[in-house]
């Protein structure tokens, strides 16, 4: 079976549940889900900054409204439950914690742990932190020992 840390910022679409359980064929795959809840892992700016980027004007002004602290770790813990429940509906072994401290120690750790042959980093796009490779992605490859794969979700939350 193989094994995948499957790092997300939100509930995963039943598009990117296709996408990840089909990645490597018929094989099987057990997932080990890491969920950062979107108000934890980023600054309001950087945040504003992709919207407008990505020409989401009305989202850009809307930022201070994301949820933080207990709120955000609340809907995380939601949307953890929503995206391993799918994960197994489409015949994956799934489990999954929230991030409680940094993401990448919380990644790491979790690699390890599981004996993880790849990581999959399944955000929205992030372009000013991968524009200086500070993405979770691009920081990862260099502390997890294992390949890592980025993904961008197929639909906003």
């Amino acid at each position: 079976m193989f094994t995948s840390v499957l790092m997300i910022e939100k509930a995963l679409t039943s598009a990117d549940v296709e996408f990840v359980s089909t990645l490597h064929g018929d094989e099987p795959v057990a997932f080990h889900v890491l969920l950062q809840p979107r108000g934890e892992q980023a600054d309001r700016l950087l945040r504003a900054i992709d919207d407008v980027a990505l020409g989401e004007l009305e989202e850009a002004t809307h930022e201070g409204d994301t949820p933080e602290g207990k709120d955000a770790a609340a809907l995380g813990r939601q949307a953890l439950e929503v995206s391993l429940t799918a994960l197994r509906a489409a015949g994956s072994e799934a489990e999954g914690r929230l991030v409680e401290d940094h993401p990448l120690d919380a990644l790491r750790t979790l690699v390890d742990e599981a004996g993880a042959d790849e990581v999959i980093v399944l955000t929205d796009p992030h372009y000013v932190e991968e524009f200086f490779h500070r993405d979770w992605a691009s920081r990862a490859r260099h502390k997890v020992g294992v390949p890592v794969l980025k993904l961008f979700s197929h639909s906003k939350a």
